[in-house]
């Protein structure tokens, strides 16, 4: 299972800054000090970038972006669509005042997606306790994404470590996944995996394989129901469809080279039945990747790590990634002429 390759030049990539207080702006400069086939354009402060790039002690000169220039950015060098934050951001300190600009950043890049202005939008890690402390009910990139962009059906999917692996229930408290397992929400979600397999990462006939919920699958109904009444109908209900799919397999055998070498993608069936695996091959080089989207978005494998804004002590492996496979999934697909 493959993950992200080379990045396509010419490309338009709307970067936003997630959380100011977090290492967001941090992975912005140091991606300024990189060349990168994409164009990356960062979507944010120019004042909160500049006071970052002095705590880092690296240059950085901020250009307002211009559509029509495509001409390839020296090292240090980023064009920026700037919109102010509403309170000075202190490197590590969370303040709600600032939580309608990361919010209005991202509705930025959406529109600049549905517009042809950008080719795809990679997003910084936010910090959803602050922005539901503002008041803003927040789950997630994935499921905010989905409401701006009108998404029937968003698909999380990490990319990384020779892995792909989607979920089908994504941030909820664990005593709430199996109601969230219904045929319809299952069946919904592996159609769109199957589609954006096929139409994004160019695979005719994508092979899945798919988890099961309880221990052992289920023991044959001794350890739990949902594989038999649930995961077991949807799956052969789309074989009869011609998906390639095989399961519900047990998790705790799932994640073996052998099997995985059988198939290009896995859904698990929670958040940290599949994530926790994916990131001990690949943590700080994976890409979270939303499927189902109208565009196409990509981001960081991790969080906004507070204690490390400002110090230089970070990563920046997740974001290049993240930019590179954000380049080749649009390079797949027409994007639309600017409005």
């Amino acid at each position: 299972m493959p993950g992200a390759s080379h990045p396509v030049p010419g490309l338009a990539i709307a970067l936003t800054l997630g959380e100011p207080a977090g290492i967001g702006p941090d992975l912005c400069v140091l991606l300024a000090q990189r060349r990168v086939g994409a164009r990356v354009v960062v979507i944010g402060d120019r004042q909160l970038l500049d006071a970052r790039a002095a705590m880092l002690g690296k240059p950085l000169h901020l250009v307002p972006f211009d559509a029509s220039d495509r001409r390839p950015q020296p090292r240090g060098t980023l064009p920026i669509v700037h919109q102010p934050l509403a309170a000075v951001a202190r490197a590590g300190v969370l303040d709600p005042r600032n939580v309608s600009a990361v919010l209005n950043w991202l509705r930025t890049a959406v529109e600049g997606c549905t517009t042809g202005r950008f080719s795809a939008v990679v997003t910084g890690p936010v910090h959803k306790g602050v922005i539901n402390d503002a008041g803003v009910p927040f789950t997630g990139h994935t499921e905010y994404l989905a409401k701006l962009t009108g998404a029937a059906k968003v698909v999380m999917m990490l990319v990384g470590g020779g892995m792909r692996v989607a979920l089908a229930t994504t941030h909820l408290p664990l005593r709430e996944v199996p109601d969230a397992l219904t045929r319809g929400d299952l069946e919904s979600i592996l159609r769109v995996l199957q589609r954006d397999l096929i139409r994004r990462f160019g695979l005719l006939q994508p092979r899945i394989l798919v988890a099961g919920l309880n221990p052992h699958a289920g023991e044959s109904g001794h350890l739990g129901r949902e594989e038999i009444e649930v995961i077991t109908p949807v799956l052969e209900k789309l074989r009869a469809e011609g998906m390639s799919l095989t399961g519900p397999w047990p998790a705790d055998t799932l994640f073996n080279p052998s099997l995985l070498d059988t198939a290009d993608c896995v859904l698990a069936m929670y958040h940290d039945q599949g994530l926790p695996v994916l990131k001990h091959a690949s943590f700080g080089k994976a890409v979270n990747v939303t499927l189902g989207l109208p565009i196409v978005r990509t981001s960081v494998d991790h969080g906004t790590a507070l204690d490390r804004a400002g110090s230089g002590d970070i990563d920046i492996g997740s974001l290049l990634a993240a930019v590179e496979l954000a380049a080749e999934l649009a390079a797949r697909e027409p994007t639309p002429a600017p409005a």
